[in-house]
């Protein structure tokens, strides 16, 4: 494919510029404008209370004060292990005007997995929720020798007093005893925005310094910390709000996207700097409350993993909603199948459905699903603004395959990371050279055909090898999805002990509610005749295993790290 043709751009809608000028400026610099610009309009809304705009600007005024207080200088690390709570806004924003690099740190990691992510960043300050301070994290404090502050909140701050009372009462807002810890300072949240004032720090960002230090998943391996740049960052939610056509200070959002993973963060960011409020959701499992909220503030944009979507739609309530007033629904972080994209659209409406295909390492985006042209259900979209793709050779890269041959997908564009922290070899094996330029090499196998749309086939560590034949997981697991009792699937190579060097197909099935009471061996048989029926003999499965749950990750994505083990 010849790159210069990038024949992606006719699939773009017409409002889409491909060569976009990405704003030479900090996230800061461009959140200036907004706070000016939007101060009394709605920055977010949780459990019924609204943060404006001028209250998020004070509020991080004051944190960022707080920061330059506890001794923090440019470029040091702030870890935020928070669900999302108008707190995470607060500090992310807070952090950056310190000209500190934020790091989001899950809130559903162990004390063990906080510890090795703060050492590995040099946090110098976390934030969390005192009952993970309680139960997780003050049993590892002597592991993080960088951490000088810890920063304490509670879930019910930023809720109504009456929610708040009543939580409290009835023991549904999760607590934790905070005490002191030899050799740091803990401060409540609250006492951090009434001690310090709203002074204005000036502390010359750059474009091209860090903003974001954001763990990779950790399903095939150690998560790496990626390094966005403010220009990353910048690049990628300017992108994201001509794509989708945002309307500063008229659309709102909902998305149950962690703020501590990328794809939340992405959203987060995209949605303050466009003047867009946010419906923060601080439990995505809670259905019935994304429900209420949709009902509520009936947003114009909705954003989850497609797990989340098919929760929903085993829910009543939500297809009892309005969605005439949803421009359109994002989907990201993990495969979309066209089955259950088929049934979303039969609720909500047929063409709003958006995939995006992204990582960590590209700030969340690579290419979008046109918001409002051609669709093409099970494909990730086209590439987006600015940004360029090759797919190349399965053997390492050493050429670049043809249109609807599957190969790994490669990147250039302005979203592109710095690389990973304090990890040059890796950084080395990701980011290199292909044809005189430098690209990023995703780990991804994909097919893009004659209209640039790409649609992801595999992680290249997930392909299976059956006696010389590569099995691609998505292919099979998309068809086995069709079958009647299948609720999720997740397909895994195990060693085949009759073929050294060979792998057996192994298909780890959760079954619906329905179907889980039926004779398995009898169910095992029909599927796979219905396997031997719809693909070729080499990828139909050799083992079957039923399980209650499959594991997923915080944000939806099969962990398929813990099915290997």
């Amino acid at each position: 494919m010849n790159d210069d043709e990038r024949i992606w751009i006719k699939s773009y809608d017409h409002f889409v510029n491909p060569d976009m000028q990405i704003p030479d400026i900090s996230f800061v610099g461009l959140m200036d404008r907004v706070f000016h610009d939007f101060s009394d309009q709605p920055a977010c809304h949780f459990m019924g209370n609204t943060m404006t705009y001028a209250q998020l600007d004070l509020f991080s005024r004051k944190f960022a004060a707080f920061l330059a207080d506890a001794g923090l200088k440019k470029g040091d690390v702030v870890g935020i292990n928070l669900p999302n709570i108008p707190q995470y806004l607060i500090a992310l924003m807070g952090t950056l005007r310190a000209g500190c690099v934020q790091s989001g740190v899950s809130p559903l990691l162990t004390g063990k997995e906080i510890a090795e992510q703060l050492f590995d960043c040099g946090a110098k300050v976390i934030v969390t929720l005192d009952a993970i301070f309680e139960h997780r994290l003050a049993e590892v404090l002597d592991q993080i020798p960088t951490v000088t502050y810890i920063v304490v909140a509670n879930l019910g701050e930023s809720m109504p007093f009456f929610k708040r009372t009543l939580g409290r009462l009835l023991r549904k807002i999760p607590s934790g005893r905070v005490a002191p810890v030899s050799g740091k300072t803990v401060t409540g949240f609250p006492d951090v925005l009434a001690k310090y004032h709203a002074d204005k720090l000036e502390v010359g960002l750059d474009p091209q310094d860090t903003c974001l230090i954001q763990y990779t998943g950790g399903t095939t391996g150690k998560p790496k910390g990626a390094e966005l740049s403010h220009r990353n960052v910048v690049a990628s939610t300017t992108h994201f709000q001509q794509w989708c056509d945002l309307v500063p200070g008229k659309d709102i959002f909902l998305t149950g996207f962690p703020l501590f993973h990328i794809g939340g963060l992405f959203c987060g960011m995209s949605f303050l700097m466009n003047a867009c409020p946010q419906v923060l959701i601080p439990d995505p499992r809670n259905t019935k409350h994304i429900i209420a909220e949709m009902a509520r503030y009936k947003p114009t944009g909705v954003g989850n993993v497609p797990s989340l979507y098919q929760m929903l739609l085993a829910e009543p309530g939500f297809k009892k909603l309005s969605f005439a007033h949803v421009k359109g629904l994002v989907s990201g972080a993990a495969p979309f199948s066209a089955e259950t994209i088929n049934q979303l659209e039969s609720v909500v409406g047929k063409g709003k459905i958006s995939d995006v295909y992204g990582m960590t390492e590209t700030c969340a985006t690579i290419s979008m699903t046109p918001f409002r042209g051609r669709k093409k259900p099970g494909s990730v979209g086209v590439p987006m603004q600015n940004t360029r793709v090759k797919l190349t050779a399965l053997d390492g890269g050493s050429s670049e395959v043809p249109l609807g041959q599957p190969g790994e997908i490669i990147v250039r564009g302005p979203q592109v990371m710095k690389g990973y922290h304090n990890r040059p070899g890796e950084t080395a094996d990701s980011i290199r050279e292909f044809q005189g330029e430098t690209w990023f090499y995703t780990g991804d196998v994909g097919v893009m055909d004659e209209e640039g749309f790409l649609t992801i086939v595999d992680r290249t560590k997930d392909m299976i090898n059956v006696s010389g034949y590569k099995v691609f997981s998505k292919e099979v697991e998309e068809k086995i999805l069709a079958h009647p009792a299948v609720e999720l699937c997740a397909l895994i190579g195990v060693k085949d002990p009759q073929r050294p060097g060979s792998e057996q197909v192994k298909a780890v099935i959760q079954l619906k509610k329905t179907f889980k009471d039926q004779d398995k061996p009898a169910l095992e048989q029909d599927l796979l005749q219905f396997c031997k029926k719809n693909m070729a003999a080499y990828k139909v499965p050799h083992i079957i295993q039923f399980t209650d749950a499959i594991p997923l990750t915080a944000v939806g994505k099969v962990n398929k790290k813990i099915l290997k083990g």
